[in-house]
């Protein structure tokens, strides 16, 4: 049941507002459920803390609870969906991860994992090393089931020195983009390394190997598109909550962001996850906007 359910919230909106693609429902939060960890949903996602990689393992019956639904969603929705609509897999980036893990839960700080990071590197790395391999195969499952594309979300990625930036977003990200291609050698990846700096962005759109980076709404665009722009596609960057107040505000918001990604490879999207409060019809007015229905 649980897998036609999300097949069916997959496919509700494109039924809706006819977008030009589908991002299959499910959640980063799959990946530690698999490896043992418990995870639970009160007012937000609450973790058992973990402070070393011991005990964390895949199993297939981790992977058959936790993974197989997701899946046989993906492979219900692909069978549902006009050849011309793309279908969306992804799973959550490694420090992103490896932050609920350490907090047992979100936070914008990532101080638990920080710390751990800091104190015993080593023993970070033995986290980092298994997410690596749990997203890596979580991604080709999704890849094999019928996604065309796939998203890595670095929600936690912001705060972090260069150094630490470079270690734990940039390096396992380029080792799960290379574990990913291997697999399945065409396989198009989507980058998000949410609320980092201009230099981070730049440097995880030069080195990790993704196709497309999915920028914040904070993001100049005019500097993603002379910086970025060279090196991938470009996904984003509408605020939100400006779909949020609608009107003349979503109007002129999206019309800056259309005419500063003019010529560029581009895919329209919000800088982050819409909100529960959004009007329905503030979403019809942006599609119609975007495709030039006035």
């Amino acid at each position: 049941m649980m897998p036609t359910l999300a097949a069916e919230v997959t496919l509700q909106p494109v039924r809706r507002f006819g977008f030009d693609g589908a991002i299959v429902f499910s959640d980063i939060l799959v990946v530690p459920a698999a490896l043992g960890v418990r995870v639970e949903f009160e007012d937000g996602p609450k973790l058992s803390p973990v402070s070393s990689a011991a005990g964390l393992k895949i199993t297939s019956a981790g992977q058959a609870r936790y993974f197989a639904p997701v899946y046989e969603a993906l492979k219900l929705a692909k069978a549902a969906l006009d050849v011309s609509t793309a279908l969306l897999g992804f799973a959550g980036g490694v420090w992103t991860l490896a932050s609920y893990l350490a907090a047992g839960g979100g936070g914008d700080d990532q101080k638990a994992a920080k710390l751990w990071a800091y104190r015993n590197p080593e023993s970070f790395q033995e986290l980092v090393d298994l997410l690596v391999f749990c997203v890596s195969q979580h991604l080709i499952g999704q890849l094999t089931a019928g996604a065309d594309a796939v998203q890595i979300f670095d929600s936690w990625a912001s705060g972090l020195p260069p150094p630490l930036f470079s270690q734990w977003v940039i390096t396992p990200t380029k080792k799960i983009v290379a574990n990913v291609r291997a697999a399945v050698p065409n396989a198009r990846v989507i980058g998000f390394p949410r609320a980092a700096t201009l230099e981070g962005y730049l440097a995880y759109a030069r080195e990790t190997g993704v196709d497309a980076v999915s920028v914040d709404t904070a993001m100049p665009m005019g500097w993603a598109v002379g910086e970025l722009g060279p090196h991938c596609v470009l996904q984003g960057n509408l605020d939100p909550v400006v779909l949020v107040a609608g009107g003349r505000a979503l109007a002129e918001a999206v019309d800056n962001i259309l005419e500063i990604t003019s010529g560029t490879p581009f895919i329209f999207n919000l800088g982050h996850g819409i909100l529960p409060e959004t009007p329905v019809e503030h979403v019809c007015e942006l599609v119609n906007r975007v495709r030039g229905v006035r």
